[in-house]
């Protein structure tokens, strides 16, 4: 249990440390801020990155969550089973969401600009669907006595 939240953990701070420097101005792994918003964001006629609030609120999001897979994977006693029981589904639910729209027509027609969309379906949508699952395994095993 405990490698899984640590796996976890790790991954979504990795992807909030991305936000963070997205939030400051860096495009990689574009060229430029047109083609970094095309790679990771991917909405049609998109030019510009989101905002510096909206990536940031990102970040902390994604910081939440990996705070939450090491609570869970480590079996804390510092919330109420109850409460990591919900924020454990929630988070789940989220993720395997997102994972799951990467895959829907409704999703292309909003996110149809290259090379998102492929790597949407190759990459993304697969990783979410992943932290999903994850987050379901940690909620049942960390919250079980």
């Amino acid at each position: 249990m405990m490698p899984v939240g640590i796996i976890v953990a790790t991954v979504l701070a990795a992807l909030a440390g991305l936000h963070i420097y997205w939030a400051t101005g860096g495009v990689w792994p574009g060229t430029d801020e047109k083609s970094c918003a095309r790679t990771v964001a991917g909405f049609r006629g998109i030019e510009k990155m989101p905002s510096i609030p909206e990536a940031i609120t990102v970040a902390i999001l994604l910081s939440a969550a990996a705070l939450l897979a090491l609570v869970l994977g480590m079996g804390n006693d510092m919330l109420p089973a109850w409460l990591l029981v919900a924020l454990g589904a929630a988070a789940s639910l989220v993720f395997t969401g997102r994972g799951v729209a990467g895959y829907l027509p409704a999703w292309r027609r909003l996110t149809p600009e290259m090379p998102f969309a492929a790597y949407d379906v190759r990459y993304y949508s697969p990783l979410c669907l992943t932290l999903g699952a994850s987050f379901a395994f940690l909620t049942v095993s960390g919250t079980t006595p």
